[in-house]
């Protein structure tokens, strides 16, 4: 299937809450594709949390209309539901109670089979989540960071079709972020659509494949981040030469200072053919790509909002 043929698992029109006079979610529409990992980024109190409470039917709607996985939420949520991974705002769990303990009843709740497929399930998500060697520890002793990776347990009890997670790499270390950032990459690759809220923009970048941009409540950019990480059009060239070059290329030299140029010019190979064959002495050459810290900026700088403010 081409990307833009791909079904929705989440789609939203309009998606709109107020509280009182404040609007937290401005006319929201999401499209996240079945197979996405999808980002959604934004700063603390843009709205990303609310908008998720929404999609899961823990808050209503003021105005606008969602869908998952094709279905009329919060209307389908029965049916919807068993079939969605989802930690938002930290793992819930009984703190008097093991973190397996917590497990097996979570999963008693929803899933049928017998006890010892219940206790198979229960070790294979903690094993997934890198706590297959917890001990009978109540869950109130754990850190921050084992309290997420329990809650990522839960969510993998049923194996979802499709993940929803609120800022799930919190409280982890560098370590456990890459884990569960693997983690999520092979459940995707098995077919497992994610949804991921995040404040990270370094994290989002080397995990997604789709990005939303929530400011202030409201959605400033949705794309492919492929697309939105294209080439510029221009080329980085770093050389001693720099006045040879400025001389070769007139007219195409936008930018320069030390030994860096950035020239206007699609073909970086035939550029650096180019040069060489003048005689010039190029240390790097590469087209310029941007990062998503500047794509971000740039969406939310066109919005005439600012990034990250406060609302």
């Amino acid at each position: 299937m081409t990307a833009d043929s791909r079904p929705s698992v989440i789609r939203t029109e309009a998606l709109t809450k107020q509280f009182g006079r404040i609007t937290a979610v401005d006319a929201v529409h999401l499209d996240v594709r079945e197979g996405d990992v999808y980002g959604f980024l934004g700063a603390n109190g843009s709205g990303k949390t609310t908008s998720v409470r929404m999609l899961l039917g823990l808050v209503l709607a003021t105005s606008g209309r969602m869908e998952m996985l094709g279905e009329p939420m919060p209307s389908s949520a029965r049916r919807v539901l068993p079939q969605v991974g989802a930690m938002v705002e930290g793992p819930a769990a009984y703190p008097h109670l093991s973190g397996r303990r917590n497990l097996a009843l979570f999963d008693a709740m929803g899933a049928g089979g017998t006890r010892s497929d219940r206790r198979r399930r229960v070790d294979d998500a903690l094993e997934r989540v890198g706590l297959g060697r917890v001990d009978r520890r109540p869950v109130r002793a754990y850190s921050f960071g084992m309290r997420q990776r329990l809650g990522l347990a839960g969510c993998l009890l049923r194996q979802p079709r499709l993940l929803v997670l609120d800022e799930p790499t919190n409280g982890l270390d560098p370590q456990g972020i890459q884990e569960i950032r693997e983690l999520l990459l092979d459940l995707n690759r098995a077919g497992t659509t994610v949804f991921l809220s995040s404040h990270l923009l370094a994290e989002i970048e080397q995990m997604c494949t789709r990005v939303g941009v929530l400011d202030r409540g409201r959605l400033v950019l949705q794309a492919e981040l492929a697309e939105l990480r294209a080439p510029t059009g221009r080329v980085e060239v770093r050389t001693p030469d720099v006045t040879r070059v400025r001389q070769l290329l007139d007219g195409v030299v936008e930018e320069y200072d030390g030994h860096r140029l950035m020239v206007r010019d699609p073909d970086p190979a035939a550029l650096n053919a180019r040069l060489v064959q003048a005689g010039v002495r190029v240390t790097s050459l590469g087209a310029e790509r941007r990062n998503l810290e500047d794509v971000v900026m740039a969406a939310a700088t066109a919005s005439g909002d600012r990034f990250g403010a406060e609302p």
